[in-house]
């Protein structure tokens, strides 16, 4: 059952004539203007190649796979790039699960040819053995909930998804060096796909003969509209594909003024998704960073706790900045000026060296050199 067939079953005569009347006088049902996006939400899960676009009402997942197969023989260099795309009845009633449907074969065919025809994707690359084995990139996508629209939220969906994919990498071995080696995430970094521009697809809608054009219809809109066209551009305004599905004919100055429209609306999605995945990337760096305790710390009064007895070492002494070690020799002799004033019991070494407390916290104080005396020893010695 096709799903805009569904859609005006459900839709009364005076719901029909509303949404009508109201795009006559320049104004949308959801408050719009007519040639402005609904609003935008990229999600990213915790694995790898995975998305999640909310476009309004709208609701796609996407999923990015890899797998080592046999390339074509009329192309034994290039990997292969296909799409799957399953409609629930759980999104909509007039979906019907098994057997894809009308809208789910045309959804595809859609992604695909903006995707294949503009070569956005570098298939050489994923070449491991060429006319042997080569990588197959598989995109999943699931219909969630149909607000309108499928064919631009599921494509920002496959871009997204494609931007985050990691494949593991693969090197030759073995004795005649045709043994292809996987090696695991932990053994060496996966690699991305190399994408040379995003090809993103805008949706129009036609209504009547007055020529009334609107972006990104939705669900109720695409019940009542007469044609529909699909522009897939990059954000350099190349085109890379029309889609215009039946319906009724659209004329060449609406067309120029569709492209017009949606180069601006590429660009802007464009940079919404880079900005979202270069997020996603600088999330995913800082998980994988190992922080490790340092062995010298300073706290408020620049007293150094060390371990060992209050020793420090050469290789520990120089680590430390130098207007660290500044900072501690300033406070170190104040504090050592007061002990003295007051009696409390310390002896300082004529030269300053450092001064113990009962604490058990050492001061140190002058020239990183001087930190290396034993400061027992020294202090017996220059007592007698």
């Amino acid at each position: 059952m096709d799903a805009r067939l569904a859609n005006t079953w459900r839709l009364t005569v005076n719901e029909k004539k509303f949404i009508e009347s109201a795009l006559l006088s320049g104004i949308r049902v959801d408050g719009r203007n007519p040639y402005e996006f609904r609003k935008l939400s990229i999600k990213f899960g915790r694995e790898d190649g995975s998305s999640e676009v909310q476009l309004g009402h709208t609701h796609v997942m996407g999923f990015v796979t890899g797998q080592l197969v046999q390339p074509y023989r009329d192309r034994p260099n290039e990997g292969s790039l296909s799409i799957f795309t399953e409609f629930s009845p759980m999104a909509d009633p007039s979906f019907e699960s098994g057997r894809p449907g009308e809208s789910a074969v045309e959804l595809g065919r859609i992604i695909d040819r903006g995707l294949r025809e503009s070569r956005a994707v570098d298939t050489e690359s994923l070449c491991v053995l060429a006319g042997k084995l080569v990588w197959a990139i598989r995109i999943d996508l699931h219909i969630l909930d149909n607000g309108g629209n499928l064919v631009d939220a599921a494509n920002i969906a496959a871009l997204a998804s494609l931007l985050t994919f990691r494949r593991p990498e693969c090197s030759l071995g073995g004795e005649n060096g045709q043994e292809v080696i996987i090696h695991p995430p932990e053994e060496r970094e996966p690699l991305p796909l190399i994408v040379h521009h995003l090809p993103v697809a805008v949706t129009f809608g036609f209504f009547g003969s007055e020529s009334i054009l609107v972006i990104d219809p939705t669900h109720h809109e695409e019940a009542v509209m007469t044609g529909r066209m699909t522009a897939t551009l990059n954000a350099n305004g190349d085109v890379c594909a029309i889609q215009k599905p039946g319906g009724e004919g659209v004329l060449q100055s609406a067309i120029m003024q569709c492209l017009r429209i949606a180069s601006r609306t590429a660009s802007d999605i464009t940079k919404k998704i880079k900005d979202t995945v270069e997020a996603y990337n600088t999330e995913r760096a800082l998980r994988k960073i190992k922080r490790h305790p340092t062995s010298i710390a300073l706290d408020g009064s620049a007293n150094v706790k060390v371990e060992q007895e209050g020793f420090v070492g050469n290789k520990g002494a120089n680590e430390l900045p130098k207007k660290h070690m500044g900072s501690s020799r300033l406070v170190s002799e104040e504090s050592t000026s007061q002990s003295n004033d007051c009696d409390g019991g310390t002896k300082s070494s004529g030269l300053g060296g450092n001064s113990r407390r009962n604490d058990g916290t050492t001061n140190f104080v002058g020239e990183p050199a001087s930190w290396n005396i034993n400061t027992q020893e020294e202090a017996t010695r220059l007592d007698r």
